[in-house]
C-alpha cells in the first residue's frame, strides 16, 4: 500500500469491505462520516494550494465505497474529514486534513485544488468519479 506523508496506508479497500460487513451482520444503513487525508499543503507561489494526493486519496476511497453500494450494501453518505484545516489531537497543527487552507497566522482561508475538485463530485452526484475511472 502507499503511504500518506505521515506514514499511515493508504487502503481504499476498507470503504468496500468494512461498510460491506458492517451491512451483512447489522443490515443497518451505512454512513461514513470521516475519510480523508493528512499532507502537508502549502500555498504555491500562485496563491493556490495544490493537493493532488488528497484528490487521489478521495476519489480511491469514493471508488471503493461506491462499489460497497453497487454490490448492494445500503450506503446512505460520506463525509470527508475535514472541511478546513484544523487543530489535531495527536499532531496539533502540523498535520493538514482540509479541503480549504487555513493559515493559522492570519485566518486567511483558501480552497485547495481538492475542494474545487470535491465539489464537482458534489454537484454531479458522484458522476464525475466514473469519468476518471
Amino acid at each position: 500500500h502507499p503511504l500518506t506523508a505521515f506514514y499511515w496506508p493508504v487502503t481504499p479497500d476498507s470503504l468496500y469491505w468494512g461498510p460491506r460487513f458492517l451491512y451483512e451482520r447489522y443490515k443497518s444503513p451505512i454512513l461514513v462520516t470521516e475519510n480523508g487525508l493528512a499532507n502537508t499543503d502549502w500555498v504555491s507561489v500562485d496563491g493556490k494550494v495544490h493537493d493532488p494526493q488528497r484528490i487521489d486519496y478521495i476519489q480511491r476511497h469514493l471508488l471503493a465505497f461506491a462499489k460497497a453500494g453497487a454490490d448492494g450494501v445500503d450506503i446512505r453518505g460520506y463525509l470527508t474529514w475535514s472541511i478546513m484545516d484544523n487543530f489535531e489531537w495527536a499532531e496539533g497543527y502540523k498535520q493538514r486534513f482540509g479541503l480549504v487552507y487555513v493559515d493559522y497566522e492570519t485566518q486567511e482561508r483558501i480552497p485547495k485544488d481538492s475542494a474545487h475538485w470535491y465539489s464537482e463530485v458534489i454537484r454531479t452526484h458522484g458522476e464525475s468519479l466514473r469519468v476518471a475511472e
